[in-house]
């Protein structure tokens, strides 16, 4: 479960997260790169690259490095207001 305050942009596992960069990078590409061959037909592909990313190449970066610190990090704020990541413990 996450308890942090923030948005969750994380996959179940990294190899699902990694096949969701791959085809949402691989629409944004294909997009603009088949434009001269086949039109603006390929603007289709667009729409299907921002949804495989849920929004944006950034939120998939930051995805990425939350899939691969979860369950390794956790942060602990205390009553002060601040906050610190420890590892978590096993």
């Amino acid at each position: 479960m996450n308890t942090a305050d923030g948005p969750d942009f994380a996959s179940s596992t990294l190899p699902r997260h990694l096949v969701r960069g791959a085809v949402g990078i691989g629409s944004l590409i294909g997009a603009f790169a088949l434009l001269p061959l086949y039109g603006p037909l390929t603007l289709a592909l667009a729409p299907v690259g921002l949804v495989a990313l849920r929004g944006c190449p950034m939120c998939w970066a930051i995805g990425l490095a939350q899939t691969l610190s979860r369950g390794r990090l956790q942060r602990e704020c205390t009553e002060d207001g601040s906050c610190a990541l420890r590892p978590a413990a096993r």
